[in-house]
């Protein structure tokens, strides 16, 4: 389980004047920036944007109606002048300034210091110490059109903190066009502090928006902001675009540490890259980063959700030989991988012998057992677990109602799985939609098919929310009795979706093999704007190429990267073949480039792919030239290699280049043993 979270950047003032940073470009394209429109030509761009806001702060009873005009002065030069900074105490002036509660107040306390008597060093670190957003404008205001400072990029810095804190993102806009127009230049802090701070608050599109601004201005990024990149793009599933980042990163010199490489095991693995991220921990201690547990839990989960139980056996014995100490969320997967690979007993054991580890087994260990008693059809191991856990007060959830239903099931024993429903709901654990379509599956196969129907209709009326799960399960209801023409019914009615989401709706229909209905539904929901999941994309991808519609696949890979997305590298995989299938090698060449320009990491079947359709349009240079550079990479599968390579030239005609390629894999051969 990766724990690298999107945390805030800390606002670092560095020493005045900074010096220049290293510059870099990247070139990623991410969705437009907004934009922020001037209305007035006096230097004061966020002045019609603030006085509203600013007037939130003032006390109507003692502000004036209208704020005083100032005539334009120039800013003058002071030469050779003491600073006071030494002779005042700044908290008790940082106390005064929280005090006041206007801006005629603040503008009275500090007019003794209106000839730039303070420091602009003295006058950031005060500002810093304001949390107040609307008093830290003011104060900024004070700074530049009063006491007429030198502009400072850390006093915006300062600034722009308060301002996202509070949530004010068309004043952040604001506050970095004013930087601009007073011909700041904004620094890696300014940019790290606004990414971090969309990015928390969810507006993705935003947060790289601002990354686009960076690159444009071609400020260089750090490790913080990077790993916050990354930890983005992973909460956006375009784990393509995180492992540009993460390639990035390294082209630059920065050495990733442990949370930044626990992440990309995670991202690997959302990825299907399962050599990458195993290869991560020989690459972290060659760097010095030693593997925690966190970084040996994630790479169980990876191999868990896609179902390599045999591999995760592998990494847990390597976690003993390591000596890697076990935590709560290790001992929860592989009592997991021991269930699925038939092995109850040993998840047993694991699972008693948690306390004398001194780890707590938690709701989720007992739910796994639960799981592991029913699927090694130890029904009354499961029930006595499951009434132990209600003896020992241990909390029971939701789902492990839903997996002593689903036990219940198995049991045939159909009206104590009913029963529960009940149990659950008078204990104040509410059935959520896996509950009700685990109750449609067991009355559906025993032949109970109007009481799943009228459980299903009752649900749809009550506004409960359907999800995929639910709509499938009855579906495969109809279908299993024959129904077929009440299966189409709902699979037509998801074509105008009142009761789920669109994309819900889309992946419902592409996973039926719905082509006309979830193109229709797609298409519509790309026009409005609401495709905002990655996965949606890539399911309508696959749907296409199961079916045959390459041009359709094209287009929808196009309007993703329209949204801004970057496709996992299956999905790549899928995109050439069917440009290939369309003959429109160029455009395949185009995409692969672009991917590779971009730093995403490729599984073996995309390099085989290339040579494929490098083959296909008889460009044998680029095969060669191709095939000699993946011999030389060690995570390349040499023998199927070879044999593509070879069966490429067969195909062609060119029998003496296929021998030679074969002959040449045998040699390879002959040399390593």
């Amino acid at each position: 389980m990766c724990t690298c979270s999107l945390s805030a950047t800390s606002m670092q003032v560095p020493p005045y004047p900074a010096s220049s940073s290293t510059f870099t470009s990247l070139s990623l394209p991410f969705t437009t920036p907004h934009s922020y429109t001037f209305t007035s030509t006096v230097p004061k761009p966020r002045l019609p944007v603030f006085s509203a806001t600013k007037d939130i702060w003032r006390n109507p009873k003692t502000t004036p109606s209208s704020p005083p005009s100032h005539p334009p002065r120039h800013r003058r030069k002071l030469q050779g002048t003491a600073f006071l900074d030494h002779t005042i105490d700044m908290d008790d002036l940082a106390a005064s300034i929280r005090a006041t509660q206007n801006d005629h107040d603040l503008n009275s306390l500090l007019s003794p210091y209106k000839s730039r008597s303070l420091s602009i060093r003295f006058m950031v670190s005060l500002l810093s110490r304001e949390p107040d957003w609307r008093r830290s404008l003011a104060i900024l205001d004070w700074i530049n059109d009063v006491a007429l400072y030198t502009p400072s990029v850390f006093a915006y810095n300062v600034v722009l903190r308060n301002v996202l804190r509070a949530g004010q993102w068309d004043l952040a806009h604001g506050l970095f066009d004013e930087m601009r127009h007073r011909a700041l230049s904004p620094d890696r802090y300014t940019y790290s502090t606004l990414i971090t701070a969309f990015g928390k608050a969810g507006m993705f599109d935003a947060a790289l928006s601002w990354l686009q601004k960076m690159e444009q201005d071609r400020v260089s990024g750090d490790l913080v902001l990077y790993s916050n990149l990354i930890e983005l793009s992973r909460k956006l599933c375009d784990y393509t675009k995180a492992i540009a980042i993460f390639s990035r990163l390294k082209r630059m010199g920065i050495v990733p540490d442990l949370v930044a490489f626990n992440s990309m095991i995670n991202v690997f693995g959302k990825a299907k890259l399962f050599r990458e991220a195993r290869g991560l921990l020989k690459e972290m201690r060659a760097v010095g980063v030693a593997p925690d547990t966190v970084s040996y839990s994630t790479l169980l989960t990876m191999y868990v959700e896609n179902d390599k139980f045999l591999e995760a056996l592998g990494v847990f014995r390597e976690m003993s030989e390591v000596k890697c100490g076990l935590d709560l969320t290790t001992c929860n997967v592989m009592i997991d991988v021991y269930g699925q690979l038939d092995m109850a007993k040993e998840a047993d054991r694991l699972f008693w012998s948690m306390r004398k580890m001194g780890i707590e087994p938690n709701v989720v260990s007992y739910n796994t057992l639960l799981r592991v008693y029913g699927d090694a059809a130890l029904f009354g191991e499961a029930i006595h677990l499951f009434r132990m856990m209600q003896r020992m007060d241990v909390e029971q959830n939701v789902v492990t109602y839903n997996t002593m239903i689903r036990i219940y099931g198995k049991s045939l024993e159909h009206e104590k799985a009913t029963n529960l429903v009940q149990e659950m709901q008078k204990r104040g654990i509410q059935p959520n939609a896996i509950t009700y379509s685990t109750i449609i599956s067991i009355w559906g196969r025993a032949g109970k098919l109007d009481r799943a129907a009228m459980l299903f209709q009752k649900l749809r009326s009550s506004g409960v929310e359907i999800d995929q799960v639910l709509y499938q399960t009855m579906i495969v209801s109809y279908e299993r009795v024959g129904l077929v023409a009440h299966a189409k019914c709902l699979l037509h009615e998801l074509k105008r979706p009142d009761n789920i989401p669109r994309e819900t709706a889309i992946t419902i229909l592409a996973g039926a093999g719905r082509v006309e209905e979830a193109t229709w539904v797609f298409r519509q929901a790309f026009e409005a704007g609401e495709v905002k999941d990655i996965s949606v994309f890539g399911c309508m991808i696959e749907l296409y190429s199961r079916n045959r519609k390459y041009a359709n696949c094209i287009e929808v890979f196009e309007n993703m990267r329209v949204a801004g997305y970057f496709p996992a590298s299956h999905v790549i995989g899928l995109v050439l073949y069917a440009y290939g299938k369309l003959r429109e090698f160029e455009k395949a060449d185009a995409v692969y480039r672009e991917m590779q320009e971009e730093g995403c990491v490729f599984s073996d079947e995309i390099y085989f792919q290339m040579l494929s359709l490098y083959g296909a349009r008889k460009d044998f240079k680029m095969v060669e030239a191709m095939f000699e550079r993946l011999v030389c990479d060690p995570n390349i599968n040499k023998k199927e290699l070879h044999l593509i390579v070879a069966g490429i030239y067969e195909r062609s005609n060119r029998l003496n280049d296929s021998y030679r390629i074969m002959n040449r894999m045998n040699e390879t051969r002959v040399l390593k043993s």
